[in-house]
């Protein structure tokens, strides 16, 4: 048998060894007994080749008219001093004239590509020892969505959860528990609710499919999984009030609106 090109080649060599490093690190270090010894970065927009891993979707890309870029901005002292992505456009609800198939539009989205494989198979992130995602943003305090794929038995499912941005026009970590993630498929609340397959996380995302006309801005500096709360801008022993529940765009298939509690 003789092996193919893209498994000579020096990127995938160069994943397998990453791959095998990190493995070996997780078995040293006991870390399935112990616990991880840090957060798990998942990616980062410091560079301007972030960009390349990731996929920007628009409903452009069924005739309708919003329109959606992601940019990366280089640190500057007075805004940012590491590299970050801006997301940023248009939204429109006009639908496609001659479309009649098409009875909705108005979202736009990003996220980050399935990972190349390595040696050891399909590269995954494997977040199942980690209590929280967070995120270093800055919103313009539009209903946007956090969007995770997992190898799950049914691609189109998504897990969702709202992005709460608590100081808009700021830079701010927010902190999101992994399992208050809630079951998707084409925007609707999935019943009997799963949980997320923590094990195998194919893909990370933002999406804003709030269907409100007008311009948006999120910037977005970098993901990583943690157990610290702390990370967070407010922790959460500061929290002292009950977090008040908001209604969101996802809905169930009897059209009730899914609750979220800011927290």
């Amino acid at each position: 048998m003789r092996p193919t090109t893209v498994c000579l080649s020096k990127g995938f060599v160069g994943r397998s060894l990453d791959e095998f490093k990190r493995l070996w690190t997780v078995a040293y270090n006991l870390e399935g007994i112990k616990g991880p010894s840090g957060p798990l970065p998942l990616h980062d927009f410091h560079r301007p080749e972030s960009l390349d891993e990731t996929k920007l979707m628009c409903d452009v890309d069924i005739g309708g008219y919003s329109k959606a870029s992601l940019d990366w901005m280089p640190p500057s002292p007075q805004d940012n001093v590491n590299g970050h992505a801006r997301f940023h456009g248009t939204i429109s609800t006009a639908l496609p004239p001659h479309k009649p198939e098409i009875q909705r539009s108005g979202y736009a989205a990003w996220r980050t590509l399935d990972r190349p494989p390595t040696l050891f198979g399909r590269a995954l992130w494997n977040i199942d020892m980690y209590t929280y995602l967070a995120m270093r943003i800055k919103s313009d305090g539009r209903s946007y969505f956090v969007n995770v794929q997992t190898e799950s038995v049914v691609p189109t499912d998504l897990h969702q959860h709202r992005l709460f941005a608590k100081r808009p026009g700021e830079w701010e970590t927010v902190i999101i528990k992994w399992n208050d993630f809630v079951r998707t498929n084409h925007g609707f609340v999935v019943e009997p609710q799963t949980e997320m397959l923590r094990q195998k996380v194919r893909s990370i995302g933002v999406g804003l499919t709030d269907r409100v006309p007008g311009p948006f801005e999120l910037c977005i500096e970098r993901m990583w999984a943690t157990n610290n709360m702390s990370e967070g801008d407010e922790p959460h022993e500061h929290h002292i009030e009950t977090p008040t529940p908001k209604e969101g765009q996802l809905r169930n298939k009897q059209g009730r609106n899914i609750s979220w509690s800011d927290k």
